[in-house]
């Protein structure tokens, strides 16, 4: 844990203010033995941070629940444990929008309703839209605005309650279940079946940077892939990786592939 090395990790000069940012509000609970926390961070932010702080003890990456793909930082003292990331006054909130389940809003109408009413995308978690609720997850410091403030997504109006961590309902998203043989695990050839088109294009989208594994951006057409991988391209959607098989007669690598509608 050395604070020269933002200079190293940062590829722009947003990077190391951001960078430089996070290192004083984790250092400055650390020397004060006190908790701390970041923002929601990013998947390559996250990624920065994980060089930044190597393996800090009591240091700790959550999002409110598994598999979280924006988390904040948060430092604990030895004097908590982890169950204090899910208490009454931890530094995250979940937030519960019920609606009519008539209504289909989407994550893009919940982003957009919040980025509308003033709130800053920092601030802002994932956003877990079910078929009759939305869980999603903000900084204590904005949810009582987020309350007062929030009223509909898209055209949706909702209702609003904080709930507790532990209460959290992630719905499994809907997939299109897609199986097919490979000849090689390039990102390529995973984008180009799973959204059904050519593989020139696919590396097209690759090379114009719109392609990410798992929250990081790529741009490398022959980047392998393995199990368990999610793949977002921007214009098309996210697919998953869901599982790698044998081999078959002709040297071609069985896969399935969802696709999240």
């Amino acid at each position: 844990m050395d604070r020269k090395n933002i200079d190293k990790i940062a590829q722009n000069p947003e990077d190391k203010l951001l960078l430089a940012k996070l290192w004083d509000k984790i250092n400055g609970g650390i020397r004060k033995n006190i908790p701390a926390a970041t923002s929601f961070l990013s998947p390559r932010e996250q990624e920065m941070c994980r060089y930044l702080f190597g393996q800090t003890e009591g240091l700790h990456d959550f999002g409110g629940y598994a598999d979280a793909e924006r988390k904040m930082l948060i430092w604990l003292p030895d004097y908590l444990d982890e169950s204090a990331l899910y208490a009454e006054d931890s530094p995250m909130v979940c937030l519960r929008a019920s609606f009519w389940q008539g209504d289909t809003p989407s994550h893009r109408d919940f982003l957009g309703a919040l980025m509308g009413a003033g709130i800053a995308r920092e601030t802002v978690g994932d956003i877990c839209v079910g078929k009759e609720s939305c869980d999603f997850f903000v900084t204590a410091e904005v949810a009582p605005y987020v309350q007062q403030n929030f009223l509909s997504a898209g055209r949706t109006h909702v209702h609003l309650e904080p709930i507790l961590l532990s209460q959290v309902q992630i719905t499994e998203p809907e997939v299109k279940e897609i199986r097919d043989t490979l000849a090689s695990l390039r990102l390529d050839s995973v984008i180009s079946s799973g959204f059904r088109i050519g593989r020139s294009l696919a590396a097209e989208y690759i090379l114009a940077g719109r392609a990410a594994i798992d929250g990081l951006n790529c741009e490398k057409p022959d980047k392998a892939v393995t199990e368990g991988m999610k793949i977002s391209v921007r214009g098309l959607g996210k697919i998953k990786v869901a599982e790698v098989g044998n081999q078959t007669k002709k040297n071609r690598i069985w896969v399935v592939i969802h696709r999240y509608i």
